[in-house]
């Protein structure tokens, strides 16, 4: 007898206007004879306010769960707070859409039925995607202090810029003068890096990318580093405090602190379809390649 799959559900949508998807995904798991689990308030939001009871086989308590594979259902930051959930349990994450844009939630809405069946026949890839890891002589961040997209290092709410003095393998590399600094894996070269000029790359490098934020000097770019390098910072500030943010998630440091950002010692495990590849990503949602004269 084949054994079932365990699919875990986390998302970070509760909007009634998708309540009607959620229903849906859940039957059509159902109909492919999966075991589902889903987070607890998840299960109240759909049973009180819904009233939509899911067919599923438990509930994902505590930090850590026997599953297969888990779903993000919602944007990229959905997928970000799932990943951060799976921390170190080496579960393949799928990324449904039902946001905007969608790098890593790039499945759509109309692809859900097709995709599903597809992990059901377990014809899908999987990538693995780098980790940063920040140090700091304090515990911070809950003690999971990681980011798959970018670790940034970031003013706070006032007008002065802050210095952020950088070494790579501890040899001197400048000091940015700027509202703030984006230090991107490859997979967050399409996040925030990318808003501040930084170059994409492609998925599978092992490199990190260095993006100032409206930099105070003009010959300042962004620089593409390997992924072996340990960079450290010392971050000098007007103000007694700065900002560090992990994919999204922030918290306040004194002024003076030194701070290092590595490669972690584990990968984020990203499920992809077979018929899907990264340059076919950058046409469809940066429309690359698009002649708009053309209808």
């Amino acid at each position: 007898m084949r054994k079932q799959m365990k699919i875990g559900v986390f998302t970070g949508d509760y909007q009634i206007d998708k309540a009607i998807l959620m229903q849906e995904l859940f039957d059509k798991l159902n109909r492919l004879g999966m075991e589902v689990y889903i987070r607890r308030d998840l299960y109240t939001y759909l049973t009180e306010t819904v009233k939509y009871r899911p067919p599923i086989a438990g509930m994902l308590d505590g930090n850590y769960f026997d599953l297969d594979i888990a779903l993000s259902v919602g944007g990229d930051g959905t997928f970000l707070q799932t990943a951060l959930q799976i921390n170190k349990q080496h579960i393949p994450i799928l990324g449904i859409n039902t946001g905007r844009l969608g790098f890593l939630a790039d499945v759509g809405v109309n692809q859900i039925e097709e995709t599903l069946e597809e992990l059901a026949r377990k014809e899908y890839r999987i990538e693995e995607r780098m980790m940063l890891k920040l140090h700091t002589d304090e515990q911070a961040f809950g003690g999971h202090s990681y980011a798959l997209n970018e670790v940034a290092i970031l003013k706070r709410d006032t007008s002065s810029m802050i210095t952020i003095h950088t070494y790579l393998n501890d040899e001197y590399l400048t000091a940015y003068q700027a509202d703030g600094l984006v230090i991107a894996t490859p997979t967050g070269s399409t996040a925030y890096s990318m808003s501040v000029n930084g170059p994409i790359i492609l998925p599978q490098s092992d490199n990190i990318v260095l993006s100032p934020v409206a930099p105070h000097s003009l010959n300042v770019r962004p620089l593409v580093i390997p992924g072996s390098y340990r960079i450290t910072f010392n971050v000098e500030s007007r103000t007694p405090s700065f900002l560090i943010s992990l994919d999204g998630r922030s918290e306040v440091f004194p002024n003076g602190t030194q701070l290092t950002v590595d490669k972690a010692d584990f990968t984020t495990q990203v499920i992809k379809r077979l018929n899907q590849n990264f340059y076919q990503i950058l046409r469809e949602k940066l429309m690359w390649g698009v002649d708009k004269r053309v209808k």
